[in-house]
């Protein structure tokens, strides 16, 4: 399909006539949800495939744990969960029932009036001057972690646990202001356990489990981030900690003390986590396509040549357009988020169907990330899909939503494309990566996208 198909073409083509709305929704079995069980974290973009060429853009499934849900999927599935034009979802009904244990009341877990009271309040920490303030702090930390990479023994590393030492050393620096020493690997377990938690499918208390090391993960970060508000909300720092204590709204109120630990919780393991993620990913296609790393490589250091400045600047940061194109990729293969839940508060329309009230309603970015209506060839990595004149993702308007969108669009989306390019500015220009012939990153695809081995990886340093 071409980039001038107009998106209501599209949908026709991907729906087909649309039904009478008395007809009834197709149904998937249980039976198919449990055999399934096994692949969910693994590979769900195949049993949502399945679902969608068996029974089309709308199915209704039963799914044990979380009740009666309907899958909808493509683009116009995704417009009609994000922007919730007539007010009949909500993100708190479906993503606590997922993780309101784990990540409570974070900001993806509020809805209306009240979520955008938090979230106004919260944009103080993500402002142009505070991006800039961050970027300035992270370049010479991002220089030190990446120096340390190429004292691996052979130049022989693992991206993902290795990404993860490197963000984590930021996010404690640029999000609370303070540099943790030996309690960082603490920390870094912490986050690991709670996002593994979220998809724990026995949620009960019990010593050993996935879920109960999630609570203790997360009781440790209550207790850590709870002893240092008193004196942040004095002082004048301008980590993302400090300016959440003191941010305000138009009548002067402010965060509580557990609020602000709830958001603090959810923002490190947001920032941290998908970042991550995004990274080790964009590596590994790196490594998987060598002439791509180089056009990425050259953009970079004919940049660095011309400023003359040893580190990506903040203001210089989208003028770097194969940068953009592969980063762009990447999160189209590999999106942070690849499901995006909502519970139907009332009923609403959707390809025809009447669609009930109180079901767990699910999109799935990363399917419609792989339609082939839409996209072509969408297996292969192909930046170039993304540059004029083929823009595929203009085909529809949420075609690509790596970052979900309409009231619930990522808030940090420029903090964590900001981290992501400059990374990528320092790391292309310090090493060359590669992986060995014929290997394939086995992927796991849920809660977050990463690598099941870790990614490894062999570095040759650039004099």
């Amino acid at each position: 399909m071409s980039a001038s198909t107009s998106p209501d073409l599209a949908e026709d083509r991907l729906s087909g006539p649309a039904p009478a709305s008395s007809r009834e929704i197709p149904r998937a079995s249980v039976l198919h949800a449990l055999l399934r069980l096994p692949t969910l974290r693994t590979n769900p973009l195949a049993t949502w495939s399945e679902l969608y060429e068996r029974h089309g853009p709308v199915v209704r499934q039963n799914l044990m744990f979380f009740g009666d849900a309907v899958h909808v999927f493509g683009p116009e599935a995704n417009r009609t969960l994000m922007l919730d034009r007539d007010g009949v979802f909500s993100a708190k009904g479906a993503w606590d029932a997922i993780m309101g244990r784990i990540f409570t009341n974070g900001l993806l877990l509020r809805d209306g009036a009240d979520h955008r009271e938090h979230r106004k309040r919260m944009q103080v920490a993500f402002k142009t001057e505070a991006l800039k303030d961050y970027s300035r702090k992270m370049n010479p930390l991002i220089a030190r972690g990446l120096e340390r990479w190429g004292d691996a023994p052979d130049g022989r590393i693992h991206a993902f646990p290795s990404f993860k030492k490197l963000t984590l050393d930021l996010a404690c620096n640029i999000f609370l202001g303070m540099a943790l020493g030996p309690e960082a690997d603490r920390l870094n377990h912490a986050f690991e356990d709670t996002v593994a938690a979220a998809m724990s499918f026995v949620r009960l208390r019990i010593p050993g489990t996935e879920f109960y090391r999630g609570l203790v993960g997360r009781e440790y970060m209550m207790e850590l981030f709870g002893r240092m508000i008193r004196e942040r909300r004095g002082g004048t720092g301008t980590d993302m900690f400090s300016l959440l204590c003191r941010a305000e709204s138009e009548d002067g109120t402010r965060y509580s003390d557990s609020e602000i630990v709830d958001h603090m919780i959810f923002l490190m393991m947001a920032a941290h986590d998908t970042t991550t993620s995004t990274l080790t990913s964009m590596l590994y296609e790196l490594a998987k396509h060598p002439e791509w790393q180089e056009r990425v490589r050259r953009e970079c250091q004919a940049m660095a040549s011309e400023s003359g400045e040893e580190f990506l600047l903040y203001d210089a940061m989208d003028d770097l357009p194969d940068v953009r194109l592969v980063l762009n990729e990447t999160l189209r293969r590999y999106p942070p988020l690849s499901t995006i839940p909502r519970m139907s508060e009332g009923e609403f329309e959707l390809y025809g169907y009447r669609i009930p009230a109180k079901v767990l309603v699910l999109a799935y970015p990363l399917h419609t990330h792989h339609m082939k209506e839409y996209w072509k060839d969408p297996f292969r990595f192909d930046p170039e899909r993304f540059a004029a004149p083929r823009e595929e993702h203009k085909q529809h308007t949420h075609l690509w939503v790596p970052f979900s969108g309409g009231a619930h669009m990522c808030l940090g989306v420029r903090f964590a494309e900001m981290q992501i390019r400059l990374i990528l500015f320092q790391l292309v220009r310090r090493f060359r990566w590669s992986v060995p012939r014929g290997y394939k990153m086995p992927v796991q695809q849920a809660p977050i996208s990463k690598p099941m081995d870790g990614l490894p990886l062999r570095l040759e340093r650039i004099a």
